[in-house]
């Protein structure tokens, strides 16, 4: 014990601690055994159960079991969640419209094509630009809201792909603008 004098004067007498520090830690959070309370719910039941299993240890290493006690939740405790949604933006249900294809020029005699209105047809855009990679050995990609840009120029293939593979695009719904710029 140290004697420590306070600021009346008087002599208080406070325990040494003695180095190194053993830190017992819980095997189920695998954090010291302070800081179980601030887990989630799930662990925090394991981390409580193993306490009551394992009171004899906690005692034989000299830890206050009192000390470390974990109480149990209050249902008008909130804790926060990580992440969330935030605030969801509705989307308008679009009518089928037409698909538009375009071929669209790149440098000198290079031309990408591009696919419009396939979403509203509620067509998947990745899976639509993976197929049309697949299908022309080429790169594609999903570039706007409702656009698929593939790289060279397959207008007519792709017209002859899209009506092959989605049933509800009838030929009266296609059009092939021709060439346009960007």
């Amino acid at each position: 014990m140290a004697d420590v004098a306070n600021e009346a004067g008087e002599v208080e007498k406070k325990a040494e601690i003695s180095y190194p520090i053993k830190v017992l830690y819980c095997p189920e959070c695998t954090l010291p055994l302070e800081y179980c309370e601030f887990q989630s719910d799930v662990v925090l039941q394991r981390c409580r159960a193993w306490r009551e299993g394992n009171q004899d240890i906690l005692e034989q290493e000299g830890i206050d079991i009192s000390a470390l006690s974990i109480e149990e939740p209050s249902g008008d405790k909130k804790r926060q969640k990580r992440g969330g949604k935030g605030h969801l933006k509705t989307q308008k249900k679009k009518e089928p419209v037409v698909v538009k294809v375009a071929r669209v020029p790149r440098a000198k005699r290079k031309f990408m094509t591009r696919v419009q209105g396939l979403g509203s047809f509620d067509i998947n855009l990745k899976k639509a630009a993976k197929l049309f990679a697949q299908k022309f050995s080429c790169g594609s990609t999903v570039s706007g809201e409702d656009e698929i840009m593939i790289q060279g120029d397959v207008t007519d293939d792709l017209i002859d792909l899209i009506l092959e593979t989605w049933s509800e695009i009838d030929d009266d719904h296609i059009k092939d603008i021709g060439e346009v710029k960007k």
